[in-house]
């Protein structure tokens, strides 16, 4: 039999090879690409002794039945959809490598005492519908009607690709189990920053994820010829929007740990010989504690309103996405820290600035996350790397965090 850090390896190169587009890596929700990622996925499942299936939101399930029918449920997980042109490593780790944790104690005849099931999310990096958690939101009951009625790029809404691949009329599914079934969940998940690797350890331990917020802010002046308009008469929205952006980077570099983003600009009327009449931009404030990510956006929007009206803009302003702050367990994480002191010899506590399927989680049980090393920090990216030395230190954290559990669960 493979050793399981060589069979998680294997698995992580195979699996980086089911993709919608030749010569990179992209899997969005539902697509041809996802289902064949968990139709691959579901016989690792069947090897290493789960049951697998697919819900309705195709999330691909598989259970590991407890010692008796009583038993409670750990869930552990993450998501196989991708970004456009990604690694092989973001979700796929958190999915995979239980799976092979728990080939390995089949391997050594450990029976555990409660029941496991490996949650391979259907969707989580909003690529297609421009919004993000569907797969999670599915398995917990929190599934909206209006994340129904997002389109695709195509015009496709989200209920007609749900009953197109379904073949049946969707209808909006309750929460997969209820909490009192539940020990918790557990996300395993590459780094995605540069902490691990400055403290040359190979795992952490999440203690939270950071809230964040979302928005969109539009920016409305007066377009005009670029060569006949005098300066001081010019309403320019591009001006007033650089303005802010560089306000932003100022606040957040002064507020450590709030980092704030304006990731993408929408200008028009887009030419050269404009002046530019209207900037749409992008916002986005997190922090580890919500009420200090709630008081800079207000502060940010208000030195916003302070920037248009003195340039003689208008404003508006639009919260599109926003998730609180997030604590882990405080029993799951003391067990996981217990694993990585184990096998690492020291444990360290971070705060997870990215969200997760993990934050969708939390409505339905206590959860916990262990964050695996990247090199230079870097995701979302064909370079992104974890090492099998990492990865093998993660798994048998994994192990030994199943191993503590169990007995815990068998007093």
């Amino acid at each position: 039999m493979m050793q399981p850090e060589k069979q998680l390896a294997k698995w992580l190169d195979e699996l980086g090879r089911v993709s919608d587009e030749e010569g990179k890596l992209t899997r969005t929700f539902l697509s041809p690409a996802m289902r064949r990622a968990n139709r691959t996925v579901a016989t690792w499942m069947s090897a290493a002794g789960l049951a697998p299936r697919e819900d309705a939101a195709g999330n691909l399930i598989g259970r590991l039945e407890g010692s008796t029918s009583k038993a409670k449920t750990l869930l552990l997980g993450s998501h196989l959809d991708t970004v456009r042109d990604a690694g092989r490593f973001d979700g796929a780790v958190g999915v995979l490598l239980p799976i092979a944790a728990l080939a390995e104690l089949r391997r050594r005849k450990v029976k555990l005492p409660f029941a496991v099931e490996v949650l391979g999310f259907s969707e989580e990096e909003g690529v297609r519908f421009s919004s993000a958690y569907l797969g999670s939101k599915a398995f917990t009951g929190t599934l909206g009607s209006a994340d129904l009625r997002l389109r695709d790029a195509q015009g496709i809404s989200v209920r007609e690709a749900l009953e197109h691949v379904n073949g049946r009329t969707f209808s909006l599914p309750r929460a997969a189990h209820h909490t009192k079934e539940l020990l918790g969940y557990l996300e395993v998940h590459i780094e995605q920053g540069p902490l691990l690797e400055a403290k040359q350890l190979a795992v952490g331990v999440v203690s939270g994820i950071a809230g964040q917020t979302r928005c969109e802010l539009r920016f409305r002046g007066k377009a005009g010829h670029a060569g006949t308009t005098p300066m001081v008469l010019r309403r320019d929205a591009l001006a007033g929007a650089a303005e802010f952006v560089t306000h932003v980077e100022r606040v957040a570099q002064a507020l450590e740990p709030l980092v704030a983003t304006v990731g993408t600009l929408t200008v028009r009327p887009g030419a050269p010989n404009v002046i530019p009449g209207e900037v749409v931009l992008s916002l986005d404030v997190r922090h580890p504690r919500d009420q200090a990510r709630e008081s800079a956006l207000r502060d940010l929007v208000a030195r916003a309103r302070v920037i248009a009206k003195g340039r003689g803009l208008a404003l508006t302003s639009k919260i599109k996405q926003q998730n609180g702050a997030v604590a882990c367990s405080p029993l799951l994480k003391d067990l996981l820290d217990r694993s990585v002191q184990k096998v690492q010899g020291r444990s360290l506590s971070l705060v997870s600035g990215a969200g997760h399927d993990a934050v969708v989680m939390s409505a339905l049980t206590s959860i916990a996350m262990l964050f695996v090393r990247c090199r230079e920090g870097l995701s979302h990216h064909p370079d992104e790397y974890a090492s099998p030395a990492d990865l093998r230190m993660a798994l048998a954290v994994v192990v030994d965090f199943l191993e503590r559990l169990a007995h815990r669960e068998s007093l």
